[in-house]
């Protein structure tokens, strides 16, 4: 009891450090981020559950989980970036316990292993601290993977009820992918076991009940309400998103190998070696294998190559949509671990010394940040001569401990020290650059300290990421020039550098006024009078 008690503290500590510290040290960036949080904000404010809404249009594009999550966090904290965040370090949190309580149960000795290890991904942590639908989806369909698998092991109609549910609640955050994926997983592990009535099994009526009672309410009232949801949702933004590059995120076929490397950063070295063990004993003790508890390994990489696979074959591609494969890698990690621990074995040199460079590289970047973000380059000087040096000793520091008699028991805790170091740094000395280059935050505070009234907002040949930026932080509607009329009335706008000519010409002789300049993002932004209203400029 004592030491669970302690290692729930431990989880509690690294995860509200990792996923809910500083989620305010930066401004919402990218696109996504601000649009999420103002559709959010807009339902809100309508007190509707159902129809998501961006600039009072039905947007149809995603399911609701994220927007009830940010909902609750709006309603508790108020509207503001970090509470928009808070639904995706929430779902991380969840995620990294049912882990815990998962391996606790099924393989008790390395529940802590498997959770830090989880935690504390590139991936992971990236994506908990950030507002959008992929770590719902990820947290949800981990959840409900860990649970079918308990029941696979224990027979327990509880653990398969828990994996209906979740797998409901996987498709209310970003539709029929998750209970898509769960099925490509489940099918694979049953044709490489030879057992097609654990397919059969797997099709519980009570749950098959509880999927639907859970996940089909929300569709039937926004389809209801919104005739062109089935069009919207299901027709384009997943099959036409799946299978054409309709929305311009193409990338060639290898694209989810590098970003699945870069997602288990620092584990991969040790995350690759278990896959490789885990495929050549698949390999050659098929039937042994499948017929042990080394089956959880078979299934874990299962999991981890069906994301991967089905993503690569689709003609849009996103780093966040590999997300739900990463816990299957740590977990397949942690199986590796137990084992050695248990036979008394040590990692070989050469693993710890790649382990030791990868895990203390993280410092270089995050050291740098902010040269990084401003220069995009690395500039040699004396920074990155102290950065360089610090991560040497480092990886000198995490190899020498692994080469004890603890070894792969010590795995676990040295390996976390770059990354709180590495997390530390980002927020530290990254976030103002980040804020400033990459957020529109300080763009809108800029703006708002200048007007004596506020007034509607206008973009001209900005970035999609400006024109949500300002969508949140304003809280009003965006006018684009080029894609309808220029507002009639007195208004802002904000265009690149320079722009204060072709502003002129595009309001037809109406007053134009520089306001400033936001350099970071070379942006200006200038007054337009009303319609009607000339005059020199």
């Amino acid at each position: 009891m004592k030491s669970s008690r302690t290692d729930w503290l431990l989880l509690a500590g690294f995860c509200g450090f990792l996923f809910f510290f500083g989620l305010a040290y930066f401004g919402l960036i990218g696109a996504d981020e601000p649009r999420y949080a103002q559709v959010a904000r807009e339902m809100l404010a309508r007190h509707d559950w159902v129809t998501p809404t961006l600039g009072g249009k039905p947007w149809l594009e995603k399911p609701p989980l994220y927007y009830w999550q940010a909902m609750l966090a709006y309603s508790v904290f108020g509207v503001s970036d970090w509470a928009a965040r808070l639904p995706s370090a929430v779902d991380a949190t969840l995620m990294v316990f049912a882990i815990y309580l998962f391996l606790k149960r099924v393989r008790p000795g390395f529940e802590l292993d498997g959770a830090l290890m989880t935690a504390s991904s590139a991936g992971v942590v990236g994506f908990a601290r950030a507002a959008s639908t992929d770590m719902p989806l990820a947290a949800m369909f981990t959840i409900a993977l860990l649970a079918w698998y308990a029941w696979y092991e224990s027979e327990s109609r509880r653990h398969l009820a828990l994996f209906y549910g979740f797998l409901a609640l996987g498709m209310l955050a970003k539709g029929p992918v998750a209970p898509l994926l769960a099925a490509i997983v489940i099918v694979v592990f049953a044709v490489a076991k030879g057992d097609f009535g654990l397919l059969w099994r797997t099709l519980w009526a009570p749950g098959i009940l509880l999927f639907c009672a859970l996940a089909l309410p929300w569709h039937i009232a926004v389809q209801t309400k919104n005739q062109d949801f089935f069009r919207v949702f299901i027709l384009q933004h997943n099959l036409a998103r799946f299978g054409t590059n309709l929305y311009r995120h193409s990338e060639p076929f290898w694209y989810y190998v590098p970003v699945v490397l870069l997602g288990l950063i620092p584990w991969i070295v040790f995350v690759t070696a278990s896959l490789t063990e885990t495929i050549r004993v698949w390999w050659t003790e098929r039937r042994r294998m499948l017929e042990s508890e080394d089956a959880l390994n078979v299934f874990l990489v299962i999991w981890l190559a069906v994301p991967v696979v089905f993503f690569s074959l689709s003609q849009s591609k996103l780093p966040g949509y590999i997300l739900p494969a990463l816990p299957a890698g740590t977990l397949l990690l942690a199986e590796y671990v137990r084992r050695r621990v248990t036979d008394g074995e040590t990692p070989s040199l050469v693993l710890i010394v790649l382990h030791s460079v990868v895990a203390a590289a993280l410092i270089v970047p995050a050291l740098m940040i902010q040269y990084i973000v401003m220069q995009h380059r690395l500039p040699w000087g004396k920074a990155a001569e102290v950065s360089f040096t610090f991560a040497i000793l480092l990886a000198i520091g995490i190899a020498i401990t692994l080469r004890t008699k603890l070894g792969f028991g010590a795995l676990r805790f040295i390996t976390l020290v770059p990354v709180v170091l590495a997390v530390a740094a980002i927020l530290r000395l990254g976030a103002p650059a980040l804020d400033s280059t990459l957020s529109v935050r300080p763009l809108a505070n800029e703006i708002s300290h200048l007007e004596n009234q506020r007034l509607p907002l206008a973009v001209s040949g900005v970035s999609r990421e400006t024109e949500f930026g300002l969508a949140f932080y304003r809280d009003q509607i965006i006018d684009r020039y080029g894609s309808g009329p220029v507002p009639v009335g007195e208004h802002l706008v904000v265009a690149p550098e320079g722009s204060q000519t072709a502003i002129a010409k595009l309001v037809a002789g109406r007053r134009v006024s520089y306001l400033g300049s936001f350099a970071p993002q070379g942006l200006d932004y200038y007054w337009v009078s009303a319609a009607g209203v000339h005059g020199g400029h």
